[in-house]
């Protein structure tokens, strides 16, 4: 079995690659190897290859710089995929996409189903939705909703440092004594990496019905709640600013609550840990690295 795997040097395809490995033939390729803006490149990399399963890792996530540059975002987190889907029918693979909990507006109270109606209010969260129209194109395939990704590499394989996720940001400032900022009034479900990779590993393994699935961790938590537990887990007393996004006036509309239910994973035989342990694994990880002697 061949696996393609596109954005294969970020935080999500740097794992999909490790873990596939040991039961795939896995090709995992990054921006400079082949852009999935490039419909003809992508059609002719996937015939070359014949996958039986391609997952689409790559994605514009700069949430907002993408509302000064809509162009760049609609040509990757959707046409792209309009191209990767295109191509995928053509050798009659697979094709496994993530995408966002910022396809939903946040005016609810109550974890999102994938029954719930998308209503996105930014560049981005428009350009993820219009992905996941296009990869369910494809007869084979899987739209998972992650969310709030955290853990994975904190380098590349060539060594560059990759961008840190909003955990990061906490777990650096805490262990640097710097001020934390945290929203207290936006609720989601923390999603690590491994536990996203492995989830997606088993629902090829156990051939699901294509479709829509949430895999996130489970349960869901305001970022106050996160940087509370984390600190807990770090065994130290932050300084934390507590804000709102309002008081935030960031340039993109965040979903204030976007915790997304996990319930149609589960109910598959797919079960995604609690975030709280996830967060622990994760500070487990990072002390780790931190208190390793430097040569």
């Amino acid at each position: 079995m061949k696996a393609l795997v596109t954005g294969a040097k970020g935080q999500l395809g740097c794992t999909v690659v490790r873990v596939l490995r040991d039961t795939y033939e896995v090709v995992g390729t990054a921006r400079s190897d082949l852009d999935i803006t490039d419909e003809s490149a992508v059609r002719s990399a996937v015939r070359a290859e014949q996958p039986d399963v391609i997952l689409n890792c790559a994605g514009y996530n700069k949430v907002d710089t993408a509302e000064s540059e809509p162009d760049l975002a609609l040509a990757i987190n959707a046409f792209g995929v309009q191209s990767l889907a295109a191509a995928a029918s053509d050798v009659d693979a697979t094709l496994v996409h993530f995408s966002t909990d910022f396809v939903f507006d946040g005016e609810t109270s109550t974890p999102y189903v994938e029954t719930d109606a998308p209503n996105p209010q930014s560049v981005y969260a428009t350009s993820k939705l219009l992905g996941e129209w296009f990869a369910a194109e494809t007869p084979r395939h899987y739209v998972l909703r992650v969310a709030s990704l955290f853990g994975g590499p904190a380098v590349f394989a060539s060594g560059e440092p990759r961008r840190g996720s909003g955990l990061d940001f906490l777990a650096s400032a805490m262990l640097e004594e710097r001020e934390v900022r945290v929203f207290v009034d936006r609720t989601v479900s923390p999603s690590h990496v491994e536990d996203v990779t492995e989830a997606t590993v088993s629902v090829l393994r156990l051939g699901l019905s294509a479709g829509l699935y949430h895999c996130v961790g489970s349960g869901s938590a305001t970022w106050l709640d996160i940087a509370t537990e984390l600190a807990l887990r770090f065994n130290v007393t932050p300084n934390m600013r507590q804000v709102t996004l309002d008081a935030a006036d960031l340039p993109a509309c965040r979903p204030k609550f976007c915790a997304l239910s996990n319930r149609k994973l589960t109910n598959a035989g797919v079960v995604l840990p609690e975030w709280q342990d996830a967060v622990q694994r994760y500070a487990n990880t990072r002390m780790g690295i931190v208190s390793a002697p430097s040569d």
